[in-house]
């Protein structure tokens, strides 16, 4: 047994064996502190306690009900990734095996969505961990090697800058400069000259020789506006044309000169709303909105939590000279507090916990110290404007509370001890009310969605088939020669007339093609297309936003949208060439009354009432 374990610690970090009601009868390891912090893990506990105390999952009992070996990950609330193999042996005993995993980078490119996307990762810590920050990685690694006007959006102290900086560090600009400005924080009379430059004597205070502005020293890089929201209207109207026409003209100058640059721009205002009230230009508003990116509050990735106070920790024990280690129970409780301020209040609460500590060890107390804790408020109040049984009325009441703990914390540790119930009580009234949800589950709006998905599916069926039968190296050979008709554009445009004739149900049926800079141009359509050749399509982030995923090889169908142009649903699919390389994307176009009217001849054909 001793030559077996050694040969398992060679491999594993720690070992705990256990007898088949999982009470530890040995525990070794090779040095991993992780288990040092709780008492649970040593001869005599339990691996469930175990569980609970260190990681934000409980399977054991799931695993030995099933008597057989098994691998998986488990998030610790300290901050590491550990590898947990469990099997039985002959003896009846469990032998449980956990490796630390160091990567701080989870295997994003599982995420992603086709072949035509190479996984990046950026150079410096950025630490990624919940499934929303894995697809706002997906999204930032789909633009880091375009021109693509990108706009961050979310809370203050979400990271947004950290997210500008990795689409930087990951891309092909990452040794060309990278260029932040804060546009709330320069006076409205200084950041036309900040952003454009100035000339000599363009006016009283200006240097002898001038100066650049920032859109000339981020050329071949990436300038970062931040807090874009915040640039008054007559700037707006400038930095219009800079990025359409990508040329700058420095105050006080008529000669203007081009910038390679690709821009992000950031906000935590609602720029639609800003649209609707005459304080941020629309047309501004849909140059910037070419690529959105969300970055979710701290609150919606609590499962991230440990590995940031983790990573904050290490920071600053390193910067202060401090061996300053955190509670499970400390870790609990900040994982269950709402964090108006984000990662940047997070940041601050490590940092001040760590320098304030008098003890090796930071504690629920301590905590409670540095943080105005008053709980998790929840987002909407139970109301019951009708008579009814008052324990119904406490069920519904308990079910809400129980829902909105489950979707906030995604773990039943959490969800027991922000609603200070034991865990064995969560577990029972998590599992009843599940099982409720799920008799219920085929609701009117979960029938809507499923007989979207059947439409959806046969318009990107549509799109697919189109492209595939439409010539990449005619496509290829019409853009060469978009300013004449050539015998290309003649024939293309008959061949998509003659789809959209022979479906019936198409209203238009084109192609585009996006410049550098992420717009969407068109290159040719069916002969009763509204839009001229060369002509730029600008439309909602609905719309948009599926036309680019299609030019990242993912053929999709849009939500119902409204343009200029009428209500449609289009759907998309890309046009690849022999290499394998996106060439164009072509789109279906439906009229909003056609989908309605399949919508009601799915419910008649299927007898489904919605």
């Amino acid at each position: 047994m001793d030559h077996f374990t050694s040969a398992l610690l060679s491999i594993y970090d720690q070992l705990i064996v256990t007898d088949k009601n999982g009470t530890i009868l040995k525990s070794t390891g090779t040095g991993n502190s992780l288990f040092h912090t709780v008492k649970s893990a040593n001869v005599g506990g339990s691996i469930k306690d175990v569980e609970q105390d260190l990681f934000s999952t409980s399977l054991a009992e799931e695993v030995m009900g099933k008597n057989e070996k098994r691998s998986f990950m488990q998030s610790s609330w300290q901050g590491p990734e550990m590898l947990m193999t469990a099997y039985p042996i002959e003896s009846g005993e469990w032998v449980w095996a956990y490796k630390e995993i160091k990567d701080s980078y989870p295997d994003a490119s599982r995420t992603q969505s086709g072949p035509f996307l190479e996984s990046k990762k950026p150079s410096f810590p950025f630490v990624i961990r919940s499934k929303p920050m894995l697809e706002v990685l997906h999204k930032m690694q789909m633009v880091c090697d375009v021109s693509a006007t990108v706009l961050l959006l979310g809370e203050s102290g979400v990271g947004k800058e950290i997210a500008a900086r990795a689409i930087h560090n990951m891309g092909n600009r990452r040794d060309f400069p990278f260029i932040p400005v804060n546009c709330g924080a320069i006076p409205e009379n200084l950041i036309e000259s900040e952003l454009f430059g100035y000339v000599e004597g363009a006016f009283t205070s200006a240097r002898k020789d001038g100066a650049k502005g920032k859109f000339t020293l981020a050329h071949k890089g990436i300038l970062f506006l931040d807090e874009v929201g915040e640039l008054p209207l007559n700037v707006q109207v400038k930095l219009l044309r800079v990025l359409q026409e990508r040329v700058v003209t420095p105050i006080g100058s008529t000669t203007s000169h081009p910038v390679d640059i690709q821009v992000i721009a950031a906000t935590n205002k609602s720029l639609e709303k800003m649209v609707k009230k005459g304080e941020f230009r629309e047309d501004l508003y849909y140059r910037l909105h070419v690529v959105p990116i969300h970055l979710p509050p701290l609150r919606n990735r609590v499962d991230e939590i440990p590995h940031l106070v983790q990573f904050f920790l290490q920071k600053y024990n390193t910067l202060y000279k401090r061996k300053v280690a955190f509670a499970p129970d400390a870790i609990d409780l900040l994982c269950i507090y709402q964090w108006p301020g984000n990662v940047r209040e997070l940041e601050n609460t490590v940092e001040r916990l760590v320098v304030t500590s008098g003890m090796p060890e930071v504690d629920v107390a301590l905590v409670k110290e540095v943080l105005p804790f008053k709980g998790p408020k929840p987002t909407s109040i139970p109301v019951i404007d009708f008579l009814m049984p008052l324990q119904e009325a406490v069920d519904l009441v308990e079910e809400q509370l129980i829902n909105m703990a489950m979707e906030q914390y995604k773990s039943l540790k959490l969800a027991a001890k922000v609603l200070e119930v034991s865990q064995p009580t969560m577990s029972r009234k998590y599992k009843k009310l599940r099982n409720k949800i799920e008799e219920a589950s085929f609701s009117p709006v979960n029938k809507r969605a499923i007989l979207e998905e059947q439409i959806n599916q046969r318009l990107r069926s549509v799109a697919a088939v189109t492209a595939a039968i439409i010539p990449a190296e005619e496509v290829i050979s019409l853009q060469k020669n978009m300013k004449r008709q050539t015998s290309y554009s003649q024939k293309l445009k008959q061949k998509l007339t003659m789809i959209q004739e022979k479906e019936g149900v198409i209203e238009w049926v084109f192609i585009f093609i996006m410049t550098e800079d992420g717009r969407l141009i068109h290159l040719v359509a069916d002969k009763g297309f509204v839009i001229e050749p060369g002509e730029e399509y600008i439309g909602p982030p609905e719309m948009v936003n599926v036309a680019y995923q299609a030019f990242n090889g993912k053929a999709g169908v849009t939500p119902i949208y409204e343009d200029r142009y009428g209500e449609w649903k289009t759907s998309f699919a890309p046009i690849i060439d022999d290499d394998g390389n996106i060439v164009a994307i072509v789109g279906c176009d439906y009229s909003k009354a056609y989908f309605n009217s399949e919508m009601q001849r799915l419910r008649k054909q299927l007898n489904i009432h919605v």
